[in-house]
């Protein structure tokens, strides 16, 4: 493994220093008592992982023992089958989360021992990184004492990396999967990979874009299924499952067949011949992610059918197996005439899916992103969540930074994502908030959970910015822990990553939690979004996709801005939600000000409950924003930081910030000069606007 602090992320384990809490440390873990036999490779992964870690961070190697030494200290394993067993002395009370864990300090007459049980192997290699965690903040063991489950089933990383090696949103180098339509050789990276991953609860993913193209459209068949098996194997020793996305039309694509009709027997054949093939090289299998009739890629809807009828038949190939169909919700009129102020791509999800609800076999999720659009850096929650009563379903958020800045900007996203999954969508009286709607227990889904589109590739950092690691390990914690603070989430990061010195990681911590705000300030206000240059999606372009066929527009003009989303003389979108959320969006008056131009149009003079006008606030968000992107760079810059990071990172992420106090500067000015100019309004403070 690279050794370098940027690779390693938040698994540093750097040497610990002799004194307590460490030299207790060393006691309990000189011996590791294994319960049981034949655990397998996750549990052989946690003994490994433990082993290395206490090594690495203890100066010890633990001594593996299968019985309890009665006068010394060490730390008990116990998986699924101990527990059930009577081996484990007191069981957890978990409501049988296979990923769950517990861990205990206890002192039976004056001999100290750690015990950590876990509902399944995974749920030991979860426990065995937390342990590993909180070795590396200092915690003294009795603060270890846990039970722990997690909140979501699934949780999932996407892959968007292409087989030439491209990755699509990808902003952090090339894939670390594929090289000239193959897959690499060499799968050590893939490894540390799945090692960041489990680490953090991932249990789930993807390795190829859903935009399936030409060559990965046969990972599914006898000539590649070898290759993708080795990345199964790879993921298998994590407890991570391996899904593909695949091609609807396959069977055409391939020459197997002259149409991919879903309800045609002969594709519902070669379905399930695919998938009785996939299963002899992968026999744990997770299954397909599905992208279809969606900027033109094919689905059912070419034969009349719809997305049920396509969903179901893949599903019902997978169902033998224990398969999952994950069927994604992003589904619009990309070829939208611009004139056309009816049609709202808003809409588009909830129009589609909402009249299928309950029309979907029992396999089968659906994967809604978080908000109606397309993962703008402000934008209300789906109203998909909470609609569909009678299907399981998933969220998909975005951690690659499309369009919060492509991590050449800090945009810590973790609040954000905060925001969608504590909304209430008053589905039901009491516990309607977007978590439980997607951890399944809202409606009783026999399958539920979280996606993510991975923000990683082939740099030495993995992420671009150094920074940016804190979206991936923040979103595989919130996804295990909803319940989780993003103050704490941006703590726990940061004494990882940088070790626990509180004059280091406070004000990474800070700067973490201040970034999304920034980053909002001095792009698109007031939630209209899109004001980005096309294709590439970096930096400011007023009106680059305004006249364009893919339904985002904020039509501003002369005499006002946004988007006219009410029921009386809008699009109607505001009716898909449920009261009071209905009328809340409804309402100009109540309409939150950070979503009012999503919601509503209106003149430049228009004034929000902030007491400023809109003009105003554009002006006064974008230069202080350009200020306060500066400010990170002076932050980052302070002795104390310059002293106590080592020098690669603190190079790397100073580097990122003073782009980003530059582009942020760029930014101001763009948005500013194009609403001086189309408003006519001057700014009342007198700054220069171009």
């Amino acid at each position: 493994m690279n050794d370098s602090t940027l690779y390693k992320a938040w698994l540093q384990s750097e040497r610990k220093p002799e004194g307590e809490p460490f030299d207790q440390y060393r006691r309990l873990l000189g011996r590791i008592v294994v319960k049981g036999e034949q655990h397998g490779r996750v549990f052989n992964t946690a003994v490994a992982e433990l082993i290395d870690g206490v090594q690495a961070m203890l100066g010890t190697r633990p001594e593996v023992l299968h019985e309890v030494p009665l006068a010394d200290s060490c730390l008990v394993l116990r998986a699924a089958a101990e527990l059930a067993s009577g081996l484990a002395p007191e069981a957890p009370s978990w409501d049988n989360r296979r990923d769950a864990f517990a861990l205990r300090w206890v002192s039976v007459n004056g001999i100290e021992r750690l015990e950590l049980d876990g509902g399944s192997t995974s749920g030991v290699l979860y426990g065995v990184f937390r342990l590993l965690f909180g070795i590396a903040q200092g915690w003294e063991p009795a603060r270890l004492a846990t039970e722990e489950q997690p909140a979501n089933q699934l949780r999932m990383i996407n892959q968007w990396d292409n087989a030439d090696g491209s990755i699509e949103r990808g902003y952090a180098g090339v894939s670390i999967f594929y090289r000239d339509g193959e897959i690499v050789r060499d799968l050590q990276r893939v490894r540390d990979y799945a090692r960041l991953l489990a680490s953090v609860g991932i249990n789930a993913i993807s390795i190829n874009n859903v935009n399936v193209h030409e060559r990965e459209t046969r990972w599914i068949t006898e000539e590649y299924l070898p290759e993708v098996a080795r990345v199964a194997e790879v993921f298998r020793d994590y407890g991570i499952a391996l899904f593909l996305s695949i091609n609807f039309a396959a069977p055409l694509s391939l020459g197997d067949s002259e149409t991919a009709d879903p309800l045609d027997s002969e594709v519902r054949r070669w379905w399930a011949e695919a998938a009785t093939r996939i299963y002899r090289y992968i026999p744990d299998f997770g299954g397909f992610v599905v992208k279809a009739d969606s900027e033109h890629r094919p689905g059912p809807f070419a034969y009349g059918r719809d997305h049920a009828d396509g969903a179901n038949m893949l599903a019902e190939a997978l169902a033998p197996f224990g398969g999952l169909v994950i069927w994604r919700c992003f589904v619009y009129n990309c070829m939208q005439d611009w004139r056309d102020r009816s049609t709202d791509r808003a809409r588009a999800a909830y129009d589609h899916f909402k009249p299928l609800d309950g029309k979907f076999h029992d396999n089968v999720l659906l994967q809604i992103k978080n908000g109606p659009m397309d993962f703008q850096v402000r934008e209300p929650v789906s109203p998909l969540f909470g609609a569909m009563q009678h299907t399981n379903q998933m969220i998909e958020f975005q951690i690659t930074q499309e369009y919060t800045g492509q991590q050449r900007h800090l945009c810590y996203l973790v609040p954000q994502w905060k925001q969608v999954l504590d909304f209430n969508t008053h589905a039901a009286n009491a516990g309607a908030e977007v978590k439980h709607v997607v951890d399944g227990s809202l409606f009783g889904m026999k399958y539920s959970g979280v996606a993510a589109v991975s923000n990683i590739g082939d740099d030495e950092n993995w992420t671009g910015h150094p920074l940016a690691q804190a979206n991936l390990y923040g979103y595989g914690r919130l996804t295990w822990d909803p319940g989780l603070s993003s103050e704490q989430i941006a703590e726990e990061w940061a004494d990882l990553t940088f070790g626990s010195d509180p004059e280091v990681t406070g004000p990474i911590r800070e700067m973490l939690m201040a970034s999304w705000p920034i980053y909002e300030s001095y792009t698109a206000p007031l939630g209209v979004g899109w004001m980005v240059v096309p294709h590439s999606h970096y930096g400011p372009d007023v009106d680059g996709y305004e006249y364009s066929r893919w339904g985002t527009y904020h039509f501003a003009d002369r005499d006002g801005i946004g988007v006219d989303r009410t029921m009386a003389t809008g699009t109607g979108y505001t009716a898909q939600y449920f009261s009071p959320n209905q009328e809340m969006y409804d309402s100009l008056e109540r309409c939150p000000d950070e979503l009012l131009l999503f919601f509503h149009h209106v003149s430049y003079s228009y004034r929000l409950h902030s007491g400023n006008t809109v003009i105003q606030h554009i002006y006064d968000t974008h230069f202080a924003g350009a200020e306060a992107a500066e400010e990170l760079a002076h932050v980052w810059d302070a002795q104390v930081l310059r002293d106590r990071v080592d020098p690669l990172r603190h190079a790397e992420v100073a580097s990122r910030l003073a782009e980003q106090a530059e582009h942020a500067k760029h930014w101001r000015d763009v948005i500013n000069t194009y609403f001086y100019r189309k408003s006519g309004v001057p700014d009342e403070r007198g700054r220069t606007i171009y």
